[in-house]
């Protein structure tokens, strides 16, 4: 009888486990789903037209404004470098000297040259003036005159290329001497005194480069030029050139250079294993900071009139391509393919993709898909 009992108590109790667990079991299951019907609540932006002023970048290689090779004209021993690797020079300040002594040799003899020519011409004449008297003396004939008129003529060719050849060998000797073209920096000095020098070397005797002035160089894709050409006013690419404001220089520490510059060149023809065409801007550089071989940013500034900014939290990226959520009239949610002409810190700039009007969720995109029906905040 006990042991009846007992199991009848059992089975009571299993009967009551499984349904106290079915009951359970059903309240998580309608909780689940009425989590799944809460409509989310979603921040929105209605896209309209502003105008604002956005900023673009270029990476720019800087130069002098001349950046002059220096190289002999003269051949022989290095027999002096008056200058170091950095130093800045005046324009007509010697740099180099090549030892002159063979040149010195042939302006010594194209000296001697032209003494031994006018002295021959001085001979000419006087027996030009002694024939011609008698001549005219009726002692000698006529033709006698004109041998010593023809003997004078050819020593004042002599004379004349006597004073050539002294005036080349004078400017040959010259050219031993080599002088700053230019103010400037000196380069590399790659050879040394004693070195072997001439035109046919591969490398110059250095550089000296002119940063009074200096060019920075930055590339522009064909879509940024096409922007550029639209952007800006001008019926000619010089014309617009000259609407470009001023630009500004970001050095490699990520600071700004304190003089700004301007734009005053572009290249005509693209750059066919890049698509892209060159650019020029000049900064004055009159504190010398600047050195040929730097880098650094091209910072242009661009104000844009009548433009769709967006925020850049109001979209995300699917497939590399920028997406965005609009909400519709039914408060459904439609993804569309943005395109982003410019960004700043924080925004785009849409050329396509959205109009004015579209209601566009903000923020909180991750928890969102497409075709739910959204709640929102703010319209």
């Amino acid at each position: 009888m006990q042991q009846h009992l007992k199991a009848l108590l059992s089975t009571i109790f299993r009967t009551s486990m499984v349904g106290y667990c079915l009951l359970v079991l059903q309240g998580c299951s309608s909780k689940e789903e009425k989590e799944k019907t809460v409509t989310p609540l979603v921040s929105t932006v209605t896209v309209d037209t502003t105008s604002v002023t956005t900023e673009l970048e270029f990476s720019g290689m800087l130069e002098g404004i001349s950046n002059i090779e220096i190289r002999p004209q003269a051949e022989g021993y290095l027999e002096k470098i008056f200058v170091d690797e950095g130093a800045y020079v005046r324009k007509g300040q010697p740099l180099f000297l090549i030892n002159d002594t063979p040149y010195s040799e042939r302006l010594n003899q194209s000296s001697a040259s032209l003494q031994t020519a006018l002295a021959n011409r001085e001979k000419a004449r006087i027996e030009t003036t002694r024939i011609q008297k008698l001549v005219e003396g009726k002692v000698v004939s006529d033709v006698q005159l004109k041998n010593a008129l023809a003997e004078l003529n050819a020593a004042n060719s002599a004379v004349r290329q006597a004073e050539a050849a002294k005036k080349s060998a004078a400017i040959s000797k010259g050219f031993t001497l080599i002088k700053a073209p230019v103010n400037g920096y000196v380069g590399k000095l790659p050879y040394r005194v004693g070195s072997l020098v001439g035109h046919n070397e591969p490398e110059p005797l250095s550089v000296v480069s002119d940063i009074n002035t200096m060019y920075a160089y930055f590339s522009m894709s064909e879509e940024a030029f096409l922007q550029f050409k639209q952007h800006y006013a001008g019926k000619t690419i010089e014309q617009k050139i000259k609407n470009i404001p001023s630009v500004r220089l970001m050095l490699p520490d990520n600071t700004f250079y304190d003089q700004e510059g301007k734009v005053d060149l572009v290249q005509g023809q693209f750059e066919k294993s890049t698509a892209s065409i060159m650019f020029r801007a000049s900064f004055p550089n009159t504190g010398g900071l600047l050195r040929s071989g730097n880098t650094g940013k091209i910072i242009m500034s661009q104000y844009n009139k009548n433009v769709i900014q967006i925020p850049q939290s109001a979209t995300y990226e699917l497939q590399n391509k920028v997406m965005a959520y609009v909400v519709e009239k039914n408060n459904k949610l439609k993804s569309v393919s943005v395109k982003v002409a410019q960004k700043t810190a924080l925004h785009y700039i849409i050329s396509e993709g959205l109009k004015p009007g579209d209601l566009l969720v903000s923020k909180g995109l991750e928890r969102l898909h497409e075709g739910i029906q959204v709640k929102v905040s703010n319209k």
